[in-house]
């Protein structure tokens, strides 16, 4: 359903424009990967792997998405001429696909057609960074306070380097960077009329959240601690057991020095400290001299070993009572706490989803001195699904990248190749660079920093597929009845969750993590007959909330296979209706998130809001059952039958929702992945 146009809320610029920063390039010159159009479209002969992942484009369509070695090899265009990288301003100027017919757009991918937010708007003048580049110009008194009662993982990174390099490209030290959560955050309040408060900053910003941060405070005046979203002491500095949701738990203030609370017995934090000249430590800051500074005291919290530790960002409620985060829930229903297997076991193991045991490594490493080596090693990339669409300047964590203010960053086209040897020999004189990044010096230095943080990103993207993949499986097809030139074709596939401990697929926001069936058929021509599961010219699945389903300009997919769970609300006029947010907001001309007047232990759901669950729990199986029309089937001879999984954390439309920008929408495209892609071979014989 759309959200009626002509309501009216409030925003906040000046918040809009800090937020949306947070994900801007300077240029989407870029374009999306294609996905698979609908059957309408014609293709010529392709390989196996081609019928899955690349569809030709008609003349006049969009470039092709260009890779990061595209961008090291190609020649760059000075500003300005054509070809060259295009501004923001350029790209909402530009004819859009909305202006075209139905026949030009056919490249399902391409960058979304969005209701302009306007340009974005640089920080205030007081806050740009000077020519010569500094660190981030946050309040010196606000990181005083923070370094003294909440330290970063950055001083943790002195002794933890590995636990560190694997927890700064994780989802948890994404949280408090996130332009989702930002976007997503501004929209409810601006919808609520500020009734909402702090809706999910509790979770991605423990410790601003601590501090007394406003939630609306750009990201550039965050101390770094604040910024780390989910952060070392946000585990480690708490003492307490807690099992209520919605992060209702305390972080412990103190400094480096004060003692932290882990799975380890704190018998080599003592035998460090009792040894202070062999590992050039201080446990003071009244300690004269140089020396690492570390922890005086580890002490073993239980708690921290369970599954229950994860419970209060894990398992989320709003106000009308209704669930947007169901982990726990599902977890405790699951094999997996019958077999005693704890979310650590699969999320922090050796082998992304499997609960396969743990590597083994020193839990510290002090003036190269290996601490309890040959321990247990929890891996701190927590894997899961979700992935990072910011700047990678800015994520993940760096400390190089300190050199650079984050509004500095957001200025960074790395996209267009800044800083590479082909951009850098060739870059027209003419050219025009922001002010601060004017230097070719601090071109190739941010180049050098940006191009170790896609290769973070990289291995991320790897274990993201691995943990997709480890927890679900796919059998078939299954054909039904006799197959023949002709004649109506039916088959189906099994789709199995082997994941023991939760549903396929879980996570966040309740209802917006995507997994649908992609299924293509090629006839003995090679050209594409047949399809479910193809996207629209947005990215979106072609189901109710299809801009171009609605407009007409591309067919309903009504055979799509889509595990993800939907809101469904009621409103005045019609019957439930699939919402963004479980809201009715026909309801409340200016909506009010409140409780729900009746107990939601009465009805199990709040009155006129329930979600309708999709998605597939623990060793359960789903069917996907399909039938392509005899004209179809008109060929004797060998047809391929190709499958995938495809997996995205956010769909598009609830993107355009959050009014997002044309960045944000391309990097969630870019981040989507295909899982158990494969293809079948079979005969069809001349009809009898």
């Amino acid at each position: 359903m759309v959200i009626n146009s002509n309501r009216s809320v409030f925003r906040s610029a000046l918040v809009g424009a800090a937020f949306a920063a947070v994900a801007f390039a300077v240029s989407t010159q870029a374009q999306p990967k294609s996905t698979a159009s609908p059957a309408a479209t014609v293709a010529p002969a392709k390989s196996d792997d081609e019928l899955l992942t690349e569809t030709p484009k008609p003349a006049g369509s969009p470039a092709k998405a260009k890779s990061d070695d595209d961008l090291l090899t190609e020649s760059p265009k000075p500003a300005g001429s054509p070809g060259a990288a295009k501004s923001d301003q350029d790209l909402l100027s530009e004819e859009t696909p909305a202006n075209k017919s139905s026949d030009e757009i056919l490249d399902p991918m391409q960058l979304p057609v969005l209701v302009p937010n306007g340009p974005i708007e640089p920080p205030p003048e007081e806050l740009s960074p000077l020519k010569k580049q500094l660190p981030n110009p946050v309040d010196p008194h606000a990181e005083l306070f923070a370094k003294s009662h909440y330290p970063s993982a950055s001083e943790c990174m002195a002794c933890h380097e590995t636990i560190y390099n694997e927890w700064r490209s994780s989802n948890h030290a994404y949280a408090s960077i996130s332009p989702v959560f930002h976007k997503f955050e501004q929209k409810i309040n601006d919808l609520a009329q500020g009734t909402i408060g702090y809706f999910c900053m509790r979770c991605h910003a423990g410790v601003g959240t601590s501090m007394n941060e406003p939630r609306y405070m750009p990201l550039w005046l965050k101390p770094e601690v604040s910024r780390e979203g989910v952060t070392c002491i946000v585990c480690h500095r708490v003492n307490e057991q807690y099992t209520k949701v919605n992060a209702e738990r305390r972080i412990l203030q103190g400094d480096i020095f004060e003692p932290m609370y882990g799975s380890r017995s704190g018998a080599g934090v003592q035998g460090v400290v009792s040894n202070p000249d062999t590992y050039h430590i201080k446990t003071s800051a009244d300690q004269p001299g140089p020396g690492i500074n570390i922890h005086r005291k580890g002490i073993y919290f239980e708690p921290i070993t369970k599954s229950e530790f994860c419970v209060s960002c894990h398992q989320v409620a709003v106000h009308p009572g209704i669930k947007l985060e169901v982990v726990w829930d599902q977890y405790r229903s699951s094999p997996s706490l019958l077999k005693g297997t704890a979310c650590q076991d699969c999320h922090m193991g050796k082998e992304p989803g499997l609960a396969k045991g743990y590597a083994t490594g020193a839990s510290a490493v002090i003036n190269g001195i290996p601490v309890n080596p040959g321990g247990k090693h929890a891996n701190h990339a927590f894997y899961g699904p979700g992935y990072p669409i910011a700047h990678p300047g800015i994520f993940p964590h760096n400390p190089k990248a300190a050199a650079f203010a984050i509004a500095t960053w957001l200025k960074f086209d790395y996209r267009a190749g800044w800083g590479t040897d082909a951009f850098e020999q060739n870059v027209s004189k003419d050219a025009k660079f922001p002010s601060e990044w004017e230097s070719p010096d601090d071109r190739f230095a941010a180049r050098e920093i940006i191009k170790e943080n896609l290769a973070m990103l990289e291995q991320k993207r790897v274990l993201r597929q691995k943990v997709m993949e480890n927890g679900s499986h796919i059998d078939g097809p299954f054909f039904k009845g006799d197959i023949q030139a002709g004649k109506r074709l039916a088959f189906s596939y099994k789709i199995k969750n082997v994941n023991l401990g939760h549903n396929m697929p879980s996570g966040s926001l309740g209802a917006q993590p995507e997994i649908w069936v992609n299924v293509v058929l090629a006839n003995p021509q090679g050209k594409r007959v047949w399809e479910s599961g193809y996207t629209d010219s947005h990215g979106d699945m072609c189901d109710l909330h299809s801009r171009d389903v609605r407009t007409g300009k591309i067919p309903d997919d009504h055979q799509l296979v889509n595990l993800q769970t939907k809101f469904l609300t009621t409103n005045i006029k019609g019957t439930d209706r699939e919402m963004y947010l479980p809201i009715n907001l026909d309801i409340d001309q200016l909506p009010f998130i409140r409780p729900a007047g009746v107990p939601t232990s009465v009805m199990n759901h709040p009155p006129f809001v329930r979600m309708e669950g999709r998605s597939i729990p623990p060793l359960g199986t789903r069917v996907a059952s399909y039938s392509v029309p005899a004209s179809a089937m008109a060929i004797p001879g060998k047809y391929k039958l190709s499958i995938r999984l495809r997996s995205r954390a956010e769909p598009i439309y609830f993107m355009d929702f959050i009014e997002s920008t044309k960045e944000m929408d391309f990097a969630m495209n870019d981040w989507m992945i295909d899982i158990h892609r494969y293809t079948v071979e079979f005969d069809v014989p001349a009809r009898r």
